[in-house]
């Protein structure tokens, strides 16, 4: 997708130590990360390097996977760091998996994220999405959809031909069963596409194709 001051780019990064699909969306010099996994360092190397400037982290659910660089960026930047709050006791759990890969453990005085509700925000000038509340994988589980995009983020609710697991902290099998059922009966396009917390994207169709569990 070009790069220009009227159309966002979205791009899955896989930022060291590749685990998790993270996802820059950059419109003109402005970027939001979903999901910003990895040594902020990292993250800090890349804004500079392209000149960007980063306006808002959003993160799909609390697991260290999915936050670790969050806190540090969110302090250096002065942005915000959106999660859900039913997800905020699961920040300092994940210091084991952080250390697991050897990232900066996350302190108990770091940068707090903002509590982030479904709902529909713009999250750079002009760009829209909905937020999407998903528990099951995590209580406050959330997914992100573009609908003029055609862009939808899932976390680890729901990965190509399966699913998040529900025996970590927090996890509930049947939140999470009624989680995918939502997003079914949304009924979203087939060629909307899809971006997994980890593993291969996919699209609706591939979803209904592959996926026993979408239904």
């Amino acid at each position: 997708m070009p790069q220009n001051n009227d159309v966002p780019n979205f791009e899955v990064l896989h930022m060291p130590p590749q685990n998790t699909n993270s996802v820059l969306v950059t419109r003109g010099g402005d970027a939001v990360i979903f999901d910003a996994w990895g040594n902020a360092i990292d993250w800090e190397k890349l804004l500079e390097s392209r000149g960007l400037r980063l306006r808002a982290i959003y993160s799909t659910h609390g697991h260290g996977d999915h936050i670790s660089a969050a806190p540090i960026l969110a302090e250096k930047y002065n942005v915000p760091w959106f999660l859900n709050s039913e997800d905020n006791d699961l920040i300092s759990w994940s210091n084991n998996l952080l250390n697991y890969f050897g990232l900066p453990q996350i302190e108990n005085n770091s940068r707090r994220p903002t509590d982030l509700d479904a709902g529909t925000v713009n999250i750079l000038p002009g760009l829209e999405m909905d937020v999407i509340e998903s528990p099951g994988h995590t209580p406050g589980g959330l997914m992100y959809y573009f609908p003029h995009w055609g862009i939808l983020i899932t976390g680890d609710t729901l990965f190509r031909d399966s699913f998040g697991r529900y025996d970590l902290p927090g996890g509930d099998a049947n939140a999470l069963w009624q989680s995918i059922s939502k997003l079914y009966e949304m009924n979203l396009p087939d060629e909307t596409y899809v971006v997994h917390g980890h593993g291969v994207d996919s699209t609706i169709a591939i979803l209904k194709r592959e996926n026993p569990y979408f239904k």
